[in-house]
């Protein structure tokens, strides 16, 4: 398996982990304190959805399926944000938290992969979608911040 298929994968699996952590953000945000916070959730899960279809598609490109299951630590992660999540419940700034703690994830997997050896073409999709990803996580920090 080439770099670039192995670390699309594990990519691609982050970038679900995140549409669905945005996508359950959004759901507990949207009748709250302050429901327009649900807005930015919904277009951060849009991005990732459109970040993991980009990464897909290039993929197929090259003959690669890098659309399946995730890594072990993938996992872990996704059952450290549900336990996060039982415990912090419907408040917007737990809600606001456990994005955060997922958008550092995001974050520190993208800088993993480019450490990788990557195909110039390949890296040139990685950083680019780097720099949109840490902006929104930034954003999901301002957030908390006021929350």
């Amino acid at each position: 398996m080439s770099a670039d298929e192995k670390t699309a994968k594990d990519l691609v699996q982050t970038l679900k982990d995140g549409q669905k952590g945005f996508a359950a953000s959004a759901k507990k945000l949207a009748d709250g304190e302050v429901p327009q916070w649900a807005d930015t959730m919904r277009r951060l899960e849009q991005q990732r959805v459109q970040f993991a279809q980009e990464i897909v598609a290039m993929g197929r490109d090259y003959g690669d399926d890098v659309d399946e299951g995730g890594s072990a630590l993938a996992a872990a992660h996704r059952g450290w944000l549900s336990l996060k999540d039982a415990l912090t419940g419907d408040k917007p700034s737990g809600v606001l938290d456990a994005a955060v703690q997922g958008e550092d994830h995001t974050v520190s997997e993208y800088e993993k992969a480019l450490k990788e050896d990557l195909s110039d073409g390949f890296r040139t999709v990685v950083q680019r979608q780097h720099g949109e990803i840490v902006a929104a996580r930034d954003e999901v920090k301002a957030l908390q911040a006021v929350s």
